[in-house]
């Protein structure tokens, strides 16, 4: 087990500073987000931005319009970002692909010369991923509320502490379905490049499609197939409950993808 707390610790140091300036930066878009959130209150500009949205933003938008054109909406907003999707994904792709950079490296013939179980490489990933996520989402988390308690105006509605936790945690699960994917992708792969690759083409062309079934019905026929159909922002700040059935998909990703990363890395050969 000594052992095992040893490659915990490398790898937490190796990730630390990518996680953590990762979500410095993140709390700091959502310190940002109030601060513009103020500005429009003061202002009284949230009906003038509706009013200025072309008519296939709002036909594309629909009811959720409403709910974001407001300052909890603006704020909610932060945690939809593509911007912040992006940033986010990066990060357990880059956590979920590192079996792959250590056999690359050669890092890995090192580890398994000593008693080191290969399963334990994929735990410690699975942790390291696990770990990084909770972090990052907990520094947005308390961004939003040291931008919340600094530069909010008195008048203005707060989203509900229970809105922030469930986007926050929505947005978790679907990192890690990418983590779990990227970690599977990397169980096989020999370079660390290719498989980051390759899960980056995974998760652009999953949200692309999920955007184009929102306006294109053929689309929908596949579009079950993107981890991203299963993530429904939209509806916890229109106030609804985010289907049990999502929950369970992404949960299932998660659970299989970190399964096949055991499976597929216990069975490689990692000989160069």
């Amino acid at each position: 087990m000594s052992r095992f707390l040893l490659l915990m610790a490398h790898s937490i140091r190796r990730a630390r500073t990518m996680v953590l300036l990762t979500g410095l930066l993140l709390a700091a878009f959502q310190v940002m987000l109030v601060f513009v959130a103020r500005f429009i209150a003061n202002s009284g500009g949230f009906e003038q931005l509706t009013a200025l949205l072309p008519p296939f933003a709002r036909e594309l938008m629909g009811p959720y319009l409403t709910s974001f054109m407001s300052f909890a909406g603006i704020i909610s907003a932060g945690y939809i970002d593509l911007g912040v999707l992006g940033a986010l994904v990066a990060v357990v792709v880059a956590i979920g692909t590192v079996p792959a950079a250590e056999v690359e490296s050669g890092f890995v013939d090192l580890l398994l010369a000593r008693p080191l179980p290969r399963r334990w490489i994929i735990t410690r990933s699975i942790l390291v991923m696990l770990l990084g996520t909770l972090t990052m989402l907990t520094m947005m988390v308390l961004g939003t509320w040291l931008g919340l308690e600094w530069l909010a105006p008195r008048t203005a509605k707060w989203p509900t502490p229970k809105l922030v936790l469930s986007l926050a945690a929505n947005l978790g699960l679907l990192m890690l379905s990418w983590g779990a994917v990227a970690l599977a992708v990397g169980a096989v792969s020999r370079r660390r490049s290719v498989a980051s690759a390759l899960v980056g083409f995974l998760a652009v062309t999953g949200y692309l499609l999920n955007y184009v079934a929102r306006i294109w019905k053929p689309a929908r026929s596949v579009a079950w197939l993107s981890p991203f159909r299963y993530y429904a922002p939209f509806d916890l700040v229109m106030g609804f409950s985010i289907p049990l059935q999502h929950v369970l998909v992404l949960a299932t990703i998660c659970i299989l993808g970190c399964a096949a990363g055991y499976v597929l890395f216990a069975r490689r050969d990692i000989s160069h």
